[in-house]
């Protein structure tokens, strides 16, 4: 293999046939169902689909079978697959939904509206995780250049991760016989730490998405009456998540809700903090004189990617304040995320959590609890040497710099359910969501640099394993 080649050819293909078409992908509104639950007759996604499988098909890859599936009432997905020369097969994971508009974009930018500046394309959806599709493809194209014998490569791409993955499963067991039995996954739906290196994810944490509804009056009445009498349902609010979350430190304090962190875990946090130790004071866009919670870029790292964690999303039951008039609310309801160790029994969790939140409430007033979202862990098996090396040999040649095995605060639900599917496969994911470029907030970006030596180094990875 040609390392210098590849890289050339990967540039080149990125520059002159990925990057428009990129661009039109992220001006298309296809909001995961969990966002637009009338999807299907709003069309967008449909639309987001036929744009990318078109596009595949132009690039006339000699021998690629390209497929669109969609189940009833599930969301499409595609699945393409090449043969190759060598009998065994790789698994590559991307997914094309996309989070909310979410406020904030900087002037001239939008969500749904492309715009390059520089070294960065912004836009929803372009690093988080439209690009995916685009460099599988260019991976399959620059080994093709040089006629290197290649693996069974089969791809898949989902139209539900930001929904956490409800309809993966489906087309997993739909589709089991043509995936086949994959001895390598590759998934680039996960973060880097810099721009400078490889970035390899060892694990991933859960997730829990619930609504916390609690519920004083039957209807509003005038503050300056009910006051003093009727309790505040903001107050109990915060008195409920306090049992769950340490309101002055941050920290969840529940014991069903911590895990014990792998010793291989802490070596790899250190390690990576030590890396970061500068950028976290920089990777966030903080506010007034606020910064990292921590001194301690390994406490920060573990808090980070092995520690639950839990915010606020959204409201209910607060006017707006043009129309906040004095009056006692009814009821308050909290929209939360709360992230869980790699290793949490998230069945479990969510039993244990409505016990927590909804029993005894101060002064019996109405509580209820709402689940809208399970998103099971993941903790990646030990890396064969053969691949460890790979992707060391990779992340020098096309980054110039040591790759970096960190875990990832964030959930890709798919992969615990493709671990449980496939547990003699090995797993690389990575990514390309790097400091400030904020997927799921405003003013999103793809960094062109990295999306390039990314897709020259796995092309090396899948043309290696092959090889082995």
């Amino acid at each position: 293999m040609n390392n210098q080649a590849i890289l050339s050819y990967v540039s080149n293909f990125w520059e002159n046939a990925i990057l428009e078409s990129l661009s039109a992908y992220i001006e298309i509104p296809n909001k995961s169902p969990m966002f637009d639950p009338d999807w299907a007759e709003h069309g967008h996604m449909h639309k987001a689909v036929a744009h990318i499988v078109d596009w595949i098909n132009r690039q006339a890859i000699p021998g690629l079978i390209v497929e669109t599936h969609e189940l009833p009432g599930l969301t499409p997905t595609i699945l393409m697959e090449l043969s190759g020369e060598v009998d065994d097969t790789v698994l590559i994971y991307g997914h094309l939904d996309k989070q909310p508009e979410f406020t904030g974009w900087h002037e001239g930018l939008a969500p749904f509206k492309a715009v390059r500046r520089g070294d960065r394309l912004y836009g929803r959806g372009g690093a988080d995780d439209g690009y995916a599709a685009y460099a599988a493809i260019a991976m399959l194209k620059a080994l093709g250049q040089q006629g290197l014998p290649l693996p069974r490569v089969v791809i898949l791409i989902e139209c539900s991760e930001e929904s956490g993955s409800p309809d993966l499963p489906h087309y997993m067991a739909a589709l089991r016989e043509r995936i086949g039995k994959p001895s390598l996954v590759l998934a680039l739906d996960s973060t880097c730490g810099n721009y400078e290196q490889l970035w390899l994810t060892t694990s991933l944490r859960g997730m829990l998405i619930g609504e916390l509804r609690v519920d004083v009056l039957e209807e509003g009445v005038h503050s300056g009456v009910a006051g003093g009498i009727v309790a505040s349902s903001f107050r109990i609010l915060r008195q409920l998540l306090s049992r769950l979350e340490n309101p002055e430190s941050g920290e969840i304090t529940p014991a069903f809700l911590n895990e014990p962190i792998p010793d291989v875990r802490r070596a790899e946090a250190a390690e990576a903090g030590a890396v970061l130790a500068d950028e976290f004071n920089t990777i966030f866009p903080y506010a007034g004189g606020s910064g990292p919670l921590s001194d301690d870029p390994t406490e920060l790292v573990l808090c980070n990617t092995w520690l639950a964690s839990l915010e606020i999303t959204g409201i209910a039951g607060i006017p707006d304040l043009n129309n906040a008039g004095n009056v006692l609310r009814p009821f308050t309801t909290a929209k939360f995320g709360l992230r869980l160790p790699p290793t949490s029994d998230v069945s479990k969790v969510a039993e244990e959590l409505t016990t927590l939140l909804t029993t005894d409430p101060p002064g019996k007033v109405a509580v209820s609890l709402k689940i809208d979202t399970l998103a099971t862990g993941w903790h990646a098996p030990v890396t064969e040497p053969y691949l460890e090396e790979s992707l060391r040999a990779a992340s020098q040649e096309f980054f110039g710099a040591p790759a970096v095995s960190i875990g990832c605060g964030g959930s890709i639900p798919f992969m615990q359910f493709l671990a449980d599917t496939v547990p003699q496969a090995q797993f690389v994911v990575t990514g390309v969501l790097g400091p400030h470029s904020n997927a799921h907030g405003p003013n999103e970006f793809l960094h062109l640099p990295t999306a390039i030596k990314l897709t020259a180094s796995m092309a090396k990875v899948i043309y290696n394993w092959g090889q082995r």
